[in-house]
């Protein structure tokens, strides 16, 4: 997708139009088109739900109306805003790359504890009990991978990327979602920045790969649900109860400290170069994308 210096060619569209179809324009409308969506159905919940329903129910139903609505606005409108609308959430494939990065986050976390354990920072002590489990993989799995995809990878990244190209894409998208995480529990500038590495390299490089969201979204969730539900380890900073009783001891560069593994150097240095991978495979398959000023635009025909 790297192309030469750029060829200008007088734009047939209206100024309307080319001010409606310039990136920046479209990632905005994008981006509140989605927020008005998720606020009308929060509002939608606020009077439909029972008080006093059970936690795992509640949260099953919150995390449902939160993914159709995301994906209702998504298909109505998102995928059809830019200059080259296109749908990054296709059902062709959605399943078999879902669950192969469901396995992916999988393996990258438990690398990462993997390796705690050997440095001596990371014990099990016991059974745990998976109190609030069904409640935290539908906030922490369902809706933080789904949703939060849909915003960094399927916005931001994508509208970053047709105006600045994938460098830029990947510093911005990277930047946004480690400041997203920078007020959690426990957050210092290090986990911001561990996060903002990481996670911004390994899912980004994963949607540059395959030019859609499903990779990424079973990256973000199994990356999620393994730390919490298996290994029992803080998720950006939240704590949860998973199969084992595990605790992290040791230097906060390598436990993270109360954020959990993903701000040690060993998230950091792990997924940081299975996310480098992604990228430099999606390099060499010619994913990549120039700069707008630098890639060659063809005039329609009239």
């Amino acid at each position: 997708m790297e192309t030469a210096a750029a060829t200008h060619h007088a734009d047939p569209r209206p100024l309307w139009r080319q001010v409606w179809d310039f990136p920046l324009v479209a990632m905005l409308v994008a981006l509140v088109a989605l927020y008005l969506m998720l606020w009308a159905a929060q509002w939608m919940l606020f009077y439909t739900l029972p008080a006093g329903m059970d936690a795992a129910a509640d949260a099953t139903i919150r995390a449902a109306v939160a993914v159709l609505a995301t994906l209702f606005i998504y298909k109505l409108v998102i995928r059809r805003l830019g200059a080259q609308p296109r749908d990054d959430l296709p059902g062709v494939g959605a399943l078999g790359d879902t669950a192969l990065g469901l396995g992916v986050g999988a393996a990258v976390f438990a690398v990462v504890v993997g390796l705690a354990a050997i440095f001596g920072v990371y014990r099990i002590y016991g059974t745990g009990t998976l109190e609030g489990a069904v409640a935290f993989a539908m906030a922490g799995g369902v809706v933080a991978g789904f949703v939060e995809e849909v915003i960094f990878r399927g916005i931001v990244f994508r509208w970053v990327e047709e105006l600045g190209g994938s460098w830029a894409a990947l510093a911005v998208s990277s930047a946004l979602f480690g400041l997203a995480h920078g007020m959690n529990d426990g957050a210092t500038w290090f986990s911001t920045l561990a996060v903002a590495v990481e996670a911004g390299l390994l899912l980004g490089g994963a949607y540059m790969l395959t030019r859609t969201l499903w990779l990424a979204i079973g990256i973000h969730a199994g990356w999620n649900l393994t730390q919490g539900l298996v290994f029992d380890v803080p998720v950006s900073g939240f704590p949860v109860e998973g199969a084992v009783e595990a605790a992290l001891d040791g230097p906060e560069l390598l436990t993270g400290g109360a954020f959990g593994l993903e701000a040690s150097v060993l998230a950091l240095i792990v997924a940081g170069a299975a996310g480098v991978w992604l990228i430099w495979q999606a390099r060499k398959e010619g994913r990549w994308v120039s700069p707008m000023w630098r890639r060659q635009v063809i005039a329609p025909s009239r």
